[in-house]
């Protein structure tokens, strides 16, 4: 059980630990310019690694919990 409400502490805060990443647009421009003004400023490839991230360490551990269970048969 206690393993579980760690776990839950662990998800809830990896949750709401991104809420100081959120991208904000650009402040508007100055009165008489009537140039474009460039897009918003979204971070594309922030989440992208974390999810590669732990892809990648969840494949590592599925790999070595089948070589650790093909050598103790």
């Amino acid at each position: 059980m206690k393993k579980y409400i760690i776990l839950f502490v662990l998800m809830f805060s990896l949750l709401f630990s991104t809420n100081g990443t959120l991208a904000q647009s650009n402040p508007p421009a100055d009165h008489g310019i009537s140039e474009n003004q460039s897009g918003g400023g979204a971070p594309i490839g922030g989440g992208l690694f974390i999810l590669l991230g732990l892809g990648a360490a969840y494949g590592g551990k599925k790999i070595y919990d089948h070589r650790k269970s093909s050598l103790e048969e």
